[in-house]
């Protein structure tokens, strides 16, 4: 496993901690193609309530590589299909991976979220941040686009106008503005974030993986469908839930006043 994402399970939490602080943990191809590998590493673990996203290093993540970029400027190599080929194949692996991760997610953001950073965080299902965080969606200071899947993510996140406005003004906005918008959860001491953003994910890790996994699905497709077809998925989930050990399991405790012992199955 590669070293650009640490992996690391505590109990029915793991942490996804992205390692490269030395380029401000840019999005790069190790860390694409770690996210992408950890994403099935949970996906096939039943054991696995929740995921926290965090970064080691002052920055969660800077988003492109300006270096990179300088040196694509001063010497075009890529012809235009290249350069669309070369985004199917890299850091569109992350918002696919992200949507298809069938557990929750928290993402901890522990400092500047900018750009490809931003969307990062807005792939995830909660983001809690520490004060120092601070986001950015600022492509078009680049003279380029939010290509990484943020155009869809963000306005699901905090709306079409505001997404508009943080696309336009490439603007930072500071965790407290990001709370104030609903791009974040809660704002915590930046030395207190891996612990609340735990303590979250415990708490939603403590449920059945079945029902966690069946309710993120049916609210993340439900989006995108009609009334009529989102209860018949409803049904349908409602309908494999109600089968599982772990829901007999839930239904006993709760009528013995026990705590529930759940196995995944």
């Amino acid at each position: 496993m590669s070293d650009s994402v640490i992996y690391e399970q505590r109990g029915r939490v793991v942490i996804m901690t992205l390692n490269e602080p030395e380029s401000r943990n840019s999005i790069s191809p190790g860390i694409i193609d770690a996210l992408a590998e950890n994403v099935e590493r949970v996906n096939d673990d039943l054991s696995i309530g929740c995921v926290i996203l965090t970064a080691n290093g002052p920055s969660f993540s800077s988003g492109g590589n300006v270096k990179t970029m300088k040196r694509h400027a001063e010497s075009p190599t890529l012809k235009p299909v290249e350069v669309r080929r070369h985004y199917m194949n890299g850091i569109h692996k992350i918002p696919l991976a992200l949507y298809d991760l069938e557990c929750p997610i928290i993402a901890a953001v522990n400092g500047p979220a900018i750009g490809a950073g931003c969307d990062l965080a807005a792939m995830c299902d909660i983001r809690i941040a520490g004060k120092s965080a601070k986001f950015s969606e600022s492509f078009a200071r680049l003279g380029l686009i939010s290509g990484d899947g943020g155009a869809w993510f963000l306005p699901r996140v905090v709306g079409l106008s505001k997404a508009y406005e943080l696309t336009f003004t490439c603007e930072s906005i500071s965790a407290e503005e990001a709370h104030q918008i609903g791009l974040v959860s809660k704002v915590v001491e930046d030395n207190a974030l891996l612990e609340t953003s735990l303590d979250m994910a415990n708490r939603i890790a403590t449920h059945p993986v079945h029902s966690l996994r069946l309710s993120k699905k049916l609210i993340r497709d439900s989006q995108q469908i009609p009334l009529h077809v989102s209860l018949d998925m409803a049904a349908s989930a409602q309908a494999l839930a109600r089968h599982t050990d772990d829901q007999r399991e839930a239904v006993l405790a709760a009528a013995e006043r026990r705590a529930p012992v759940f196995t995944g199955r």
